[in-house]
């Protein structure tokens, strides 16, 4: 895949914000400070596009990213960022729970965790609310350039156990570094577009 353009087209609060064009969307979802800026600026070519934030839950807008004038990267809050007041982690949740059960152009949920942990229990009860509404998932294992190349195995064996992947879904082990992963998520949105 080629990336010729992406454009910011919109932060949304409210199902009446959303993208109304049809185009196919990818969710992005995982905890505050998992990588999903840095995710998502490898996967477009471009260093700082979305921005990365050293405050954990920044992003408290579903943030839709037009790429190439054909599908939209969805950018979630970050969850399990425990400085949010219990009202708007409420909210965020519900607002989250409304995308998911309505949006008929979601095509797959790229849902993000740290390589170098286990699943927290956050990530259980995300994983296994998309499989409760029986939304397709690829787990993407952000930073796996942290992790010796000797251990990764051993480290990948423990999360994918901790998870236990509905048949259908898949695991990319990916690294904003080595660029490790890019080509496998090109590939899954240009065979579910």
């Amino acid at each position: 895949m080629k990336i010729a353009s992406v454009d910011l087209k919109i932060s949304a609060v409210r199902r009446s914000q959303y993208p109304t064009d049809g185009k196919s969307e990818y969710l992005l979802v995982g905890k505050s400070n998992v990588g999903k800026s840095s995710f998502i600026n490898t996967l477009i070519n471009r260093k700082n596009y979305a921005r990365t934030s050293a405050t954990p839950g920044k992003t408290q807008t579903i943030n839709f990213y037009e790429v190439n004038e054909q599908f939209y990267l969805v950018d979630a809050p970050g969850y399990g960022f425990a400085m949010l007041s219990k009202k708007k982690q409420k909210k965020f949740g519900l607002m989250m729970e409304d995308y998911l059960q309505n949006r008929p152009n979601l095509k797959q949920v790229f849902m993000l965790i740290d390589f170098r942990h286990k699943p927290s229990n956050d990530d259980l009860m995300m994983y296994n609310y998309l499989k409760y509404y029986k939304i397709p998932v690829t787990i993407v294992a952000t930073k796996t350039d942290k992790i010796g190349i000797t251990l990764q195995q051993k480290q990948r064996a423990l999360i994918l156990d901790d998870l236990d992947l509905v048949v259908g879904d898949d695991f990319v082990m990916f690294s904003n570094v080595t660029k490790i992963g890019k080509k496998e998520i090109y590939e899954k949105i240009e065979r579910t577009m």
